[in-house]
């Protein structure tokens, strides 16, 4: 009863948010307000429902995606309490949500497996379009069901997934053979691995009660060399598990930590998709007894036997396996009436499952084309495509020599295809990215998207495409490489790289817009404002999709886009989507992929600046020399989240060079700021410096938040080297700044607020310090910044814990601190929990 009345408070506080930034929301908030009122008066709710109204409304255009969560979750807080009081309103509330739905703006939503979530919206001027999820993201839920679904039948593998269930299943007298089971399917690519792990996974699902969950590493890998970022990996998977941003730590160890910590206690299946390296198994083992572990790689990982894994080959299908895959696609009357051309066919497509579903593809689609026809044509071509002919590299085959080839059914395929669906396959195979929607295939071919699609459609119906769940599009790694090859042979050289540039561009426009509606007077360098105004911009459609949520669902594309674009040495590009992709990580804390496209971004812009230098343009210089100093003093905060502080000081120091070599104010401000919190750590008396050199300069550039901001962190560091009556002076004039500005930032002064609390604090001045952070923690609280809200309360009960008589008021900090912490998903709950047990009742 209990799940179900968090599952409909959760339901209800969803579709609050959603009401709440739409033009709906006059008429749904009378109806809410009668809801509430029944249990308080009705000026109350309306004076409730309006001032979360007005703080979401602020958290969008600010951007900030922690204040709109904890609204959020206050309201699922607020609706749980009332159904908790009062048995009657779950009934109510129910019906008010039916009734509430439809005031929703319409989309048009795919749900599935996370790929990029979908949400085909309008187009941008020039063929551009886009594929985002729903305008208000769900939760994640309590028992996560991630992995994908088959979509074709499934046959064979009989012997695999009993040594599968042998390995990861249970014994005859229903005990798990180990802890934690382990097991990794390995392959050649196409040989089916993915669907014997699904087809093992939907068979056992009853053992996970816990929920299954799944990573796709070639999704983190992207286009890189490198074989994915386990702690990217990690991150997903405590989203998963209901963690929240603002709790995930920064380094690897700390995230395993925390990640093994929520799995405690829990039996749970975890899919690990195309893994390349042993440290990927490993790491992500979780410690719930009953969970597995199930992996597939192309390679064999026997470095994980170690840990007791059961390292499971997959071989292609012999001939009765892959004649049974052609029965299951094509029936068996069509294959008992062409027995000798079938067998022909297995052994022509080497057995890969992936080449015999293109064969039967074809042959439902080819209109007369028979089996003994389709042999005749395949057999001129069996080794026309060298470079995709896959070498048996499994330790189980003692003919490691032997070839299988997928190049005849592929070839013959494409010659069948239309001249322009020809070329739109040939240039697909050049994208940056393997899983794109219609606007990037678009403006990769440079079609219009109506056009694109209906290419793309043939593309799907002759199987050299596969749509997913999220109406988007992926091609598989082979029929890639010979959509690549064949665009070498037949393209006009360097149309590879106006492939990119014109792939670069759209994100561009798309980033560029995103990050805008995030916040509209952040720093920035680049100026795309001729392209822009060439654009429609998604964001500002009444049901247009968020702008943080897009560029999160987009950002291996946009990675792999910043890859392609550097090879290709479109450096001006590279460097203006890396400062718009920036938008995202203030956000969300995606620290390996931050890194990485700083690091492309500003070796971009110092190429730039090269050529600049080269061509003497020196309005060009300026411009390149601002943006490396932006981005270097951008890539320190990833760095030092990541501990690698020598590299970040290293950074800094570069971008300082850079930046005083301008005449940016505002830049040279801002990269002092940034030098200063690096200082904080290593030299206190040279953060002081630098802070105040970032207050002087917003002062002469005229930016009353910029200084106000620098001096919020002078007084920090004030009070940390001791100067406290120095640094109370410098944070008071910071908040009144703050307090006094058109659009007073009360956020932000309240943090102010905790800082001047511990002044008091370290002079002695306890009173004062707990009433400054009692207003700091009402105002956060009211302002829904729960995070600061807790680091004001154990503030509070820090400085007050050996004072007699406040026993009662610290539980209470303490209490509430724990709450927002064990909300969060914070590791730091234990601490607390620990700090209230110690106290005693």
């Amino acid at each position: 009863m209990e799940a179900e009345l968090a599952a409909l408070a959760a339901s209800g506080a969803t579709t609050l948010m959603a009401l709440m930034v739409s033009e709906s929301w006059e008429q749904a908030k009378g109806r809410l307000t009668r809801f509430l009122a029944r249990r308080r008066s009705d000026e109350e709710s309306v004076g409730e429902l309006q001032l979360s109204s007005e703080e979401l409304s602020r958290a969008r255009a600010e951007g900030d995606g922690v204040a709109s969560a904890d609204i959020e979750d206050r309201w699922q807080r607020r609706l749980l309490d009332v159904l908790h009081a009062d048995p009657a309103a779950a009934a109510e509330l129910r019906g008010l949500l039916a009734e509430l739905g439809d005031l929703l703006p319409r989309t048009v939503v795919s749900g599935g497996v996370y790929h990029g979530p979908g949400f085909q919206g309008a187009h941008v001027h020039g063929g551009i379009a886009f594929n985002v999820q729903s305008a208000v993201p769900e939760e994640p839920a309590a028992r996560p069901d991630q992995v994908p679904l088959l979509t074709t039948p499934f046959s064979n593998r009989v012997a695999e997934l009993r040594l599968l269930n042998d390995a990861l299943g249970t014994s005859g007298h229903g005990q798990r053979r180990a802890p934690v089971g382990v097991g990794v399917l390995h392959g050649l690519p196409g040989v089916g691995k993915s669907a014997t792990a699904r087809q093992w996974t939907h068979n056992a699902r009853e053992l996970f009660p816990d929920g299954r969950l799944y990573v796709d590493f070639a999704g983190l890998r992207g286009q890189s060399a490198e074989g994915g970022d386990v702690s990217e990996a990690l991150a997903m998977l405590l989203r998963s598990l209901r963690v929240k941003d603002e709790y995930i730590p920064a380094s690897l160890a700390e995230r395993t930590a925390l990640y093994r910590s929520h799995c405690a206690g829990r039996r749970l299946l975890l899919v690990l998709d195309d893994v390349s390296q042993p440290a990927q198994v490993r790491t992500l083992i979780p410690n719930g007894p009953g969970s597995v572990v199930l992996a597939t790689s192309r390679r064999r990982l026997g470095e994980l036997a170690l840990d007791g894994a059961r390292l499971i080959p997959l071989s292609p299908l012999e001939a009765e396996g892959g004649l049974t895959l052609l029965k299951d696609r094509l029936g068996d009357e069509t294959v008992a009436a062409e027995p000798e051309a079938a067998a022909r066919l297995v052994e022509l497509c080497g057995g890969l499952p992936v080449a015999l579903q293109i064969v039967a593809a074809r042959l439902i689609t080819g209109d007369g084309l028979t089996m003994a026809g389709l042999a005749r044509e395949l057999g001129d071509e069996t080794r026309r495509l060298a470079g995709m002919s896959l070498p048996d590299v499994s330790p189980a085959q003692d003919h490691q020599d032997e070839e299988y080839s997928v190049s005849a059914v592929l070839g013959s395929s494409y010659r069948l295809l239309a001249p322009d669906a020809a070329r739109l396959y040939r240039l697909l195979g050049w994208l940056p990215n393997g899983t794109f929607d219609a606007g990037t295939a678009a403006a990769g071919a440079q079609l219009d998207t109506v056009r694109a699609k209906t290419l793309l459609d043939s593309l799907v119906t002759m199987s050299l495409l596969e749509r997913t769940r999220e109406n988007r599009y992926r091609m598989h790694d082979l029929v890639r490489l010979h959509a690549q090859e064949c665009a070498e042979q037949e393209e006009q050289p360097g149309e590879e790289r106006a492939v990119t540039e014109r792939v670069a561009t759209h994100y561009l426009v798309l980033a560029s817009f995103a990050d805008r509606a995030l916040r509209q007077d952040r720093l920035r360098v680049a100026d795309p404002s001729a392209l822009l105004a060439e654009a429609g911009n998604p964001f500002e459609a009444a049901d247009g999709p968020p702008p943080l949520e897009w560029l999160d669902a987009e950002r291996f594309a946009i990675l792999a886009v910043l890859r392609a674009g550097q090879r290709y040495g479109l450096h001006g590009l590279v460097w203006q989507l890396s400062e718009a992709f920036t938008a995202l990580f203030l956000h969300r804390r995606h620290l390996a992929a931050w890194k990485e496209s700083l690091e492309l971004g500003a070796d971009a812009a110092d190429m730039a600046a090269v050529a600049a230098r080269r061509a003497e343009d020196e309005e060009e210089i300026a411009r390149t020399a601002q943006a490396e100093a932006r981005l270097r003093s951008l890539l320190s905060r990833p760095l030092m989240d990541l501990g690698e502080y020598d590299r970040a000081g290293a950074e800094l120091r570069r971008a300082v060079t850079c930046a005083e070599a301008t005449d940016h104010l505002v830049l040279r401000a801002s990269v002092q700021e940034f030098l200063g919190r690096y200082l904080d750590r290593v030299d206190s008396e040279g953060a002081v410096a630098a802070y105040r050199a970032s207050l002087d300069l917003n002062t002469r550039a005229g930016e009353s938040r910029g200084a106000a901001i620098a001096a919020y962190f002078l007084g920090c560091a004030l009070d940390a080297r001791g100067d406290h009556a120095l640094a109370l002076e410098t944070l008071r004039g910071a908040r009144q700044d703050l307090l006094d500005r058109p659009e007073p930032d009360r956020r932000m002064a309240a943090r102010v607020l905790i800082a001047i609390g511990h002044a008091h604090a370290h002079l002695g001045e306890t009173d004062t310090a707990v009433a400054a952070l009692r207003e700091a923690v009402q105002t956060l609280h009211d302002t829904g910044a729960t995070h600061y809200e807790a680091q004001a309360l154990v503030a509070l009960a820090d400085i007050t814990q050996h004072q007699a008589g406040r026993e009662d008021e610290i539980r209470s900090w303490l209490a509430r601190a724990l709450e927002i912490h064990e909300e969060g998903g914070s590791l730091e709950a234990d601490n607390l929990r620990r700090w209230l047990e110690d106290l005693g009742e």
